[in-house]
């Protein structure tokens, strides 16, 4: 029961000179800062419990009257005040109101002080809301309840924080479909598409055999997550020469442009009206989109890198058949050291030279020579069914992936050739949140982390809220009387 407000604003007056005394006679006894920090804390949060008990006080009950049309009906007042739990970010409010309906029984389908106070769909505040999940996009909800109690003193279940995570995912489908504005100040010369996989640990009712997804993992036990890049970058002409040397040298050149407007996000293959909805499609879907609405007189040229993932490029051609391909070169370079240990010691100088020789004729555009130079080691060569096998599966890769591999015009045109974007989303964005000792997800719970982690890490967590608010308040208020 909340008190009357001038019974309440005297309490407050009186508490806060109290508190005022006890940092004079800190003062004085010379107590530690930190000490004096977390008693100020508490006493100001008791504080603000108070003051927000004095502004719903204010308010009054939502009595408008006998009855109120709501509907196209006309809605009698109920006997009785109703109450409805209200938990803020200083405690927990017990908020009674007059409500309206048929009676008391049955269900209340006006209840005007909600509407006034602009009240959530559910139990707690939206600064609450904001500010747990903040904390449980980076950390397991365990601990995140349990960080929110250490500062606050409000004690939150997990579920109850499991669930307010899926019920504010649900509004980051709009918020992604906005429209992305042009900015062609803010903007590359290029701009930039790419992605890859990550696989989630999966409970056992949610694993993959369930639902038509590519298994990623050992037994099944993980589904793939599709993490997309939209980006844009300034040219960079190179030569073979200077890849060559920034990879030997392991830095990166001082000079390399940086992405701009990175965008991030991550799809799960899910099942809609029983149908499989593949995560690559519904990636490459949004990306399509994005990509449209930054460059929208297709001025620049549109740039797609990503690993060898045959499914990948198949997507790629159905939604930006016009960018140009380009096969990620750390892949590439990882095949020609697997190639050169079949031949030399690891760590040794010959397979230092076998790679340089090779990864420089990649570079000059001399695709077809290193593919049939392998050939001819396969045949010319005594070796092993397992290392024929090895080199095999290079060359079919780098055969497979041809059309991919022009770096001579890729460097000579300024094009990036590396995905490390898309794999620095895969860890950002999937590994460290996802991929923690012991955690197993729910296909539901898992794509509402991503989402809302992509918002994040996008830099749109503020609008984001926003967004959310305005849109959840119209949806429980827009026929209110």
């Amino acid at each position: 029961m909340i008190l009357s407000p001038e019974t309440l604003l005297g309490k407050i007056r009186a508490d806060f000179e109290s508190l005022v005394g006890r940092v004079r006679q800190s003062a004085e006894e010379h107590r530690r800062v930190d000490c004096l920090e977390r008693e100020v804390l508490a006493e100001l949060l008791a504080l603000g419990f108070q003051l927000l008990q004095v502004f719903i006080a204010t308010q009054g009950t939502g009595d408008v009257g006998p009855t109120v049309d709501k509907g196209g009906r006309r809605w009698k007042r109920l006997e009785n005040l109703h109450s409805v739990r209200y938990v803020s970010i200083f405690g927990e409010l017990e908020i009674e109101r007059t409500v309206y309906g048929t009676r008391e029984t049955q269900k209340i389908e006006v209840a005007p002080l909600d509407a006034h106070l602009g009240l959530p769909a559910g139990d707690f505040s939206y600064v609450l809301e904001d500010w747990l999940q903040r904390m449980c996009i980076h950390d397991a909800y365990r601990e995140s309840v349990r960080g929110l109690a250490d500062l606050l003193g409000l004690s939150v279940s997990v579920r109850s924080a499991e669930a307010m995570n899926r019920t504010l995912a649900e509004h980051a489908e709009a918020f992604r479909s906005q429209p992305v504005p042009p900015d062609p100040s803010a903007e590359g010369q290029l701009l930039v598409v790419t992605a890859d996989g990550k696989g989630v640990v999966m409970r056992r009712e949610d694993q993959p055999q369930q639902v038509a997804s590519p298994p990623a993992g050992k037994q099944g036990t993980k589904r793939m997550a599709y993490v997309g890049a939209v980006y844009s970058i300034d040219r960079f002409v190179r030569t073979a020469d200077d890849v060559l040397d920034e990879l030997q040298r392991k830095r990166r050149a001082v000079d390399r442009p940086v992405p701009q407007r990175k965008h991030v996000w991550a799809e799960m293959t899910h099942l809609i009206e029983g149908e499989a909805c593949d995560g690559r499609t519904t990636l490459f879907g949004r990306m399509s989109e994005e990509a449209a609405a930054r460059n929208p007189h297709q001025r620049k040229p549109v740039v797609c890198v990503m690993d060898g993932e045959r499914a990948l490029w198949e997507v790629k051609e159905l939604w930006v058949p016009h960018a140009v391909g380009v096969l990620d070169l750390f892949h590439v370079t990882e095949r020609l050291w697997t190639a050169a240990h079949v031949f030399h010691p690891r760590e040794s100088r010959e397979a230092r030279r076998f790679v340089d020789h090779r990864l420089r004729m990649l570079l000059e555009g001399q695709v077809g020579y290193v593919i049939g130079g392998l050939r001819q080691m396969v045949t010319k060569r005594r070796l092993s069914a397992a290392d024929r096998k090895t080199l095999a599966a290079v060359i079919g890769y780098y055969e497979n992936n041809r059309r991919h591999m022009k770096y001579d015009e890729y460097l000579a045109a300024g094009y990036p050739i590396g995905s490390g974007v898309a794999e620095g989303a895969c860890r950002h964005l999937v590994k460290d949140r996802m991929e923690r000792t012991g955690m197993r997800w729910r296909r539901t719970s898992a794509q509402a982390m991503l989402h809302l982690r992509a918002i994040y890490l996008n830099g749109d967590w503020n609008a984001f809220i926003e967004s959310h608010i305005l849109r959840e308040q119209e949806e429980l208020y827009s026929q209110a009387a």
